[in-house]
């Protein structure tokens, strides 16, 4: 299996790059619902329950920062490949900001998806 540089990857928000983007991450979840009764030999029992999937992603600035609970159309992608993207609609539930003497001003934020999550598919 190919290896993959994250150097082109980006974050796309309405169409829009984010800003200089330095990282960004999601994860995917799904609830594990124990199902466990007298009849299951001592055994635990799980059946798979409500998924989901958040993340975040670090930037430079670049204007002004998107807006808490904003819900906004999200690419992640991982190269300049059209199958290599993750899509979907998401809120914004958390900004950070750092600034260094010695370094740029970045921007931190953290995502909720709100549907489902197109996956990247090679």
């Amino acid at each position: 299996m190919a290896r993959l540089a994250g150097k082109a990857g980006d974050v796309l928000v309405a169409t829009v790059t984010a800003g200089a983007i330095k990282s960004w991450s999601v994860d995917l979840a799904v609830e594990a619902l124990e199902t466990t009764g007298m009849d299951s030999s001592g055994l635990k029992v799980y059946i798979p329950g409500l998924s989901g999937w958040s993340g975040s992603f670090e930037c430079h600035k670049n204007g002004a920062p998107l807006t808490i609970g904003t819900e906004i159309a999200l690419v992640l992608e991982e190269s300049e490949t059209a199958t290599q993207k993750h899509t979907g609609q998401a809120i914004i539930t958390g900004l950070g900001v750092k600034t260094d003497v010695a370094g740029v001003v970045m921007y931190s934020y953290n995502f909720q998806g709100t549907a489902a999550l197109t996956i990247a598919t090679a």
